[in-house]
């Protein structure tokens, strides 16, 4: 699958250099967070990949919920650790990283399963500005543009059924809930294939280091992103 590009593999062990999430964070997510380029001192591997692995290796399960404990450093060696209901990520110490409860049926169909990744991915990557800004507009709150700390919280998905269509995930709705200086962006989405809703699913995402809106500083923050899209490029 596409994703075997984007790590390397010994034994049971994964690991990601910093070039690899960065350039699956742009190329694939289109995702240009600074956290996820590689000369920041911050990096971290983008849970997107880390999300895309695990469906790659164990497949989609009817129901998941997947919990983003933790942020992956470049070349930092991890492991899966599997039972009937979760699917982990930890490293040698045992840290984890992430945690993937499932429940019901289970589908490997490579077409399908890579097709969910790449659909999923490339939405949750245009979470800003296309989401974030108008969000952080209406409730008059914003990231410091110096150092935006946008954080991936957790996600689910649920399938009603699987098909042998590519699903496509589309956006329903999303919402900020602000407390001080910190702030939950919930997103809701149906999954789609074949014409018809298939399934649905949420994605959260912590903002911390809120303060009040200015225009000055949103501009910064989106001619930074559009700098390193077309950069890129």
């Amino acid at each position: 699958m596409f994703v075997e590009g984007f790590y390397s593999q010994s034994g049971e062990s994964f690991s990601f250099t910093r070039e690899q999430g960065s350039e699956f964070a742009k190329k694939i997510a289109g995702d240009y967070n600074p956290l996820h380029h590689p000369d920041n001192k911050r990096f971290c591997v983008p849970g997107d990949l880390l999300f895309a692995l695990t469906l790659s290796q164990f497949g989609v399960s009817q129901s998941m919920t997947f919990d983003f404990q933790g942020m992956v450093s470049g070349d930092t060696s991890v492991h899966f650790v599997e039972n009937e209901n979760q699917i982990s990520v930890q490293n040698e110490k045992e840290k984890t990283y992430l945690t993937a409860a499932r429940e019901g049926e289970i589908t490997r169909n490579e077409g399908f399963v890579e097709a969910l990744i790449r659909s999923y991915v490339a939405f949750s990557g245009k979470t800003f500005p296309h989401i974030l800004v108008e969000l952080m507009n209406d409730e008059g709150v914003m990231i410091n543009p110096e150092k935006p700390m946008v954080i991936y919280d957790m996600m689910k998905l649920t399938f009603d059924k699987f098909v042998d269509g590519k699903p496509e995930v589309v956006l329903q709705g999303s919402r900020f809930d602000v407390n001080g200086k910190r702030g939950m962006v919930i997103m809701n989405f149906n999954i789609c294939a074949d014409n018809e809703v298939i399934g649905s699913g949420e994605k959260h995402i912590i903002m911390s280091g809120l303060r009040p809106y200015e225009q000055v500083g949103i501009d910064l923050l989106v001619r930074s992103y559009e700098e390193d899209r077309v950069a890129f490029k």
